[in-house]
């Protein structure tokens, strides 16, 4: 387990909630009431099936959305307090988004140079179009592109290449904060590996953390130090990347490794898979709570001893 201790937080996530339709018979909690910490230079991996709120979440933190209530401060500063266009564009230059559909995530009319130079000329990095040629290839190149890439359409590219090309735009103003938006779901499974590859690389090169969703489960835990789990707008339970997988306190989170296929045809003919089944409420408040050092799950007060017990049986 990594030691977080003495890194400074880069984003805080306080009782965070988004709710659409608000006030109707059609309300739909998608975040609801969710905290968490970033500390640089981590990974923070964001899991549950779809659905669940792990999008909502990314979207909220980098204000596409404003939220209903909660707060969220990103590198000290509450973002929602950010009314100046000057605060609000050196907000923007520091929190940048990969998104999940390569495909729609570029503007099919623009050159990949116009993709990449657009946050370069918006925050004012490049003073002429030289330092933008110079910039463009830096960045292909940083993704593993040619250069040359910089003259052609999105349409001319693959999926994966079309990924690289959305990792360089959010690159090109050296941002502190990534939010990676299942950045692999549209790839193909030989490319996955790639650009995972990549950006934990970035992140060495960089000194870059990461907000990574996802719902692969085995992919999240290879990238991410820490890894929350959510279910229904709630966060289940959020724990160092080994915890999750190897001591799942919360049954949601048990429900979830229990769905993992491995090339192991024994291991499939005896895999037992669990569904996790919500309990009735009883008038106990559930809540996230430490069980044991790192190690938070949404439960009972009464529930502690149990799971603490659980958590050393492991």
């Amino acid at each position: 387990m990594q030691d977080l201790s003495n890194r400074k937080k880069m984003l805080e996530v306080k009782n965070l909630k988004q709710y659409f339709n608000v006030g109707t018979k059609n309300e739909v909690r998608a975040v609801d009431d969710v905290s968490f910490d970033i500390y640089e230079g981590e990974t923070l991996g964001l899991v549950g099936e779809s659905g669940c709120g792990k999008t909502t979440t990314g979207r909220a933190i980098i204000r596409l959305y404003d939220p209903t209530s909660g707060e969220i401060f990103f590198d000290g500063t509450e973002i929602h307090t950010l009314h100046d266009r000057k605060e609000q564009l050196a907000f923007r230059k520091d929190m940048q988004m990969i998104f999940q559909d390569p495909y729609a995530s570029l503007n099919p009319r623009m050159k990949v140079r116009d993709i990449i130079a657009e946050g370069l000329k918006i925050h004012n990095l490049v003073s002429n179009e030289k330092e933008v040629d110079e910039r463009v290839a830096e960045l292909l190149d940083l993704v593993g592109l040619n250069k040359d890439h910089s003259s052609r359409y999105p349409h001319e590219f693959s999926g994966g290449q079309r990924q690289r090309i959305g990792i360089a735009r959010a690159l090109a103003v050296k941002p502190k904060l990534i939010i990676a938006d299942e950045p692999i779901s549209a790839l193909d499974v030989s490319i996955q590996a790639q650009v995972v590859n990549l950006l934990m690389e970035l992140q060495q090169k960089q000194k870059l953390t990461f907000l990574f969703i996802a719902h692969d489960l085995s992919m999240v835990k290879y990238i991410s130090n820490r890894i929350g789990v959510m279910y229904f707008g709630k966060l289940v339970e959020l724990a160092p990347a080994e915890d999750v997988y190897n001591k799942p306190l919360h049954p949601y989170t048990e429900s979830l490794l229990s769905a993992i296929p491995l090339p192991d045809p024994e291991y499939e003919r005896n895999r037992t898979r669990f569904t996790y089944v919500p309990r009735e409420e009883n008038g106990e408040e559930e809540k996230m709570r430490e069980i044991v050092p790192g190690h938070f799950v949404y439960c009972r007060e009464s529930d502690i001893p149990k799971l603490q017990a659980k958590f050393a049986k492991y």
